[in-house]
């Protein structure tokens, strides 16, 4: 039972069923049967768009990252993309807007690029901690600053996640819940700003789909250059 606004976001008080979580496995259902089937116009699509995703990311990355890399991370945006979409239908909890998901996906890819760097290019590492041409007596102020922005990078990559999602369904509820009104101007009124909120809310799922691998992408060239 939802007693006020905020517990939209508690999985166990969404619905009766505590069974929310399996909303990240809805997108193993839809999407990966595409490739058990036929070619259609959603798998040219689909094509299309992964093909456009991988040279990009790949001209960002450069040569110098292992092959594979760039499907792996095409797959990470997909994944998340899937998840902010579905979680817009009704009665479905959205995973991305929970930080637990969130820093638990973005902690271990930069937990993993920091000790990737540390072990095979700790020169590089370190050349980045201070940069060139720095005032000797700015280097100490710098170093710190350097190793805060390095440390607290899986946190800005889970609360920008999180709190984008957040905003766009805290809207999306509000103007819903004032859907029930006795004036058909309003109501209409009403109607049309949550048709348009939504359509902007769907932007914003592709929007930080893209930027939290676009971001990623950045971590692992800063690693291997």
């Amino acid at each position: 039972m939802i007693t006020n606004l905020f517990t939209i976001f508690d999985p166990s008080t969404s619905t009766n069923l505590a069974l929310n979580w399996l909303s990240l496995t809805i997108i193993v259902l839809l999407l990966y049967p595409l490739y058990w089937v036929t070619p259609n116009n959603s798998n040219i699509i689909l094509s299309k768009i992964i093909i456009s995703l991988h040279k990009e990311i790949k001209t960002t990355l450069g040569k110098a990252v292992p092959v594979g890399t760039t499907i792996f991370l095409v797959s990470i945006l997909i994944i998340i993309l899937s998840i902010n979409v579905i979680g817009l239908l009704p009665y479905i909890f959205t995973a991305s807007r929970h930080i637990s998901f969130t820093l638990a996906l973005a902690l271990p890819f930069w937990l993993s690029l920091i000790l990737f760097g540390c072990i095979n290019n700790t020169i590089e590492m370190l050349a980045h901690i201070v940069p060139q041409g720095t005032p000797p007596l700015l280097m100490v102020f710098i170093v710190l600053i350097e190793t805060v922005r390095n440390l607290i990078r899986p946190i800005t990559l889970a609360v920008r996640l999180t709190a984008n999602i957040i905003a766009g369904h805290l809207l999306i509820t509000l103007i819903g819940n004032q859907a029930a009104v006795r004036s058909i101007s309003t109501f209409i009124g009403v109607i049309s700003a949550y048709i348009l909120l939504t359509i902007l809310e769907l932007a914003v799922t592709f929007i930080q789909a893209y930027v939290f691998t676009v971001l990623l992408t950045l971590y692992i060239r800063e690693v291997h250059h």
